[in-house]
């Protein structure tokens, strides 16, 4: 049986970094990358926005909206503060980028995060539609529905998916709009051959910042998923180093 995603809580040090997955995504997508930060003495969140890893792709569609995400988000800082966490760093994936962002846009405490393959810009050409659906197929196949049942689904999805993704656009274009208002340092990570979004979006958005406030890298040769893809290693390696400077160690 397959195990559903749960939400990632990993605690070490006093500095505490949260992770936010991708659209159709779950903390999966951030494992990799939290035990590399707990390994180095990092306390790590990394929740699951709602709708998501139900086992049914519908969910995300019918629970989830940016603004609940954005809800989501919020809590999830709420909760480290509860807990005695005061210095917070957050990063994004994809979707999950669009609230880190507007996260250090809102909360001014926050120490710094950023983008990994986000399209806080939204430009060029998108596979997001295309793959949500192909996903949803493979999790409907996975659960043995096939045929007239799964393309009964699948319409479904279809008929909804649109304004919800258009929906995540305006909630990227409002943060977009305000980003020389975020004045913690910022990282950003691209993959120069990312075939969901258009490989230019973080060279978009880091050139909507000062050129003091970022720290950008390509990673050449890698596709949309930087936290589990070719480029992991890298990704981690340049996290920790921007993270090093921006807490205040202990």
């Amino acid at each position: 049986m397959i195990r559903k995603p749960v939400p990632l809580f990993f605690e070490q040090g006093p500095h505490a970094v949260i992770l936010l997955h991708a659209y159709s995504g779950s903390s999966n997508d951030m494992r990799l990358l939290a035990r590399k930060l707990q390994s180095e003495q990092y306390t790590v969140l990394a929740p699951i926005f709602t709708g998501h890893a139900t086992g049914d792709p519908a969910d995300i569609l019918r629970d989830g909206s940016p603004q609940q995400w954005w809800q989501d988000t919020r809590d999830a800082i709420a909760f480290l503060r509860e807990r005695g966490y005061q210095q917070i760093a957050i990063f994004g994936l994809s979707l999950g980028g669009l609230f880190a962002t507007r996260a250090l846009l809102e909360d001014p405490q926050l120490v710094g995060g950023g983008t990994i393959a986000s399209p806080v810009i939204f430009r060029g050409q998108t596979r997001v539609p295309t793959a949500f659906i192909e996903m949803a197929r493979a999790t409907y196949r996975a659960q043995n529905i096939v045929g007239a049942a799964q393309d009964h689904k699948v319409a479904w999805l279809q008929d909804h998916l649109t304004a919800q993704l258009t929906a995540i656009q305006a909630f990227a274009d409002t943060t977009a709009t305000h980003l020389r208002d975020i004045h913690q340092p910022v990282f950003i990570a691209q993959g120069d051959a990312d075939q969901m979004i258009d490989p230019r979006s973080g060279q978009w958005l880091a050139a909507a910042y000062p050129a003091g406030q970022i720290d950008y890298h390509n990673y050449a040769g890698a596709g949309h998923v930087l936290t589990v893809n070719s480029a992991h290693h890298a990704l981690e390696a340049d996290i920790l180093a921007f993270l090093h400077p921006i807490f205040e160690k202990q």
